[in-house]
C-alpha cells in the first residue's frame, strides 16, 4: 500500500487508485481501493471499497477498520483493526457520510465553475 499522501484529494485518487491487499478471516484474498482515511474523536480509519476480480465495485459495499501508522518508521506497513463497538462504527459511518456529501459538493462546485 501505498503512503506517500495519507489524505489524497479526489483528484489524485481519480489519477491514481491507491489499493490495500487484505486477507480475510477464511483465508480469501481482497483487493480494496482506499476511499479515504478520516479521523473521528482523535482516532484514524480507513474506509475501503471492495473490488472483484475485474476491478470493480458493484455493490456500493464499503467497510472500514481502524488505522494507524508507526510513527517513528513510515516506511512501515500501517496496521488495521476491527471496529467491534457499535457506537464506533456509527460515528465512523456518520464522518463517512459527511465525506461524501462534501466531495459531491466539491465536484457540483467544480462542475460549475468549468
Amino acid at each position: 500500500m501505498s503512503k506517500e499522501n495519507k489524505n489524497p484529494t479526489q483528484e489524485e485518487l481519480d489519477k491514481e487508485e491507491m489499493t490495500v491487499d487484505l486477507e480475510l478471516d477464511d483465508g480469501s484474498h481482497v483487493t480494496c481501493a482506499i476511499v479515504t482515511i478520516l479521523t473521528v474523536a482523535g482516532k484514524e480509519y480507513i474506509a475501503l471499497l471492495p473490488l472483484a476480480e475485474d476491478g470493480e465495485n458493484t455493490d456500493g459495499e464499503v467497510w472500514f477498520y481502524r488505522y494507524s501508522e508507526n510513527p517513528k518508521d513510515p516506511n512501515e506497513e500501517p496496521e488495521l483493526g476491527y471496529i467491534e463497538d457499535d457506537e464506533e462504527y456509527e460515528a465512523v459511518a456518520d464522518a463517512f457520510d459527511e465525506f461524501l456529501d462534501t466531495a459531491e459538493f466539491d465536484e457540483l462546485v467544480d462542475d460549475e465553475e468549468s
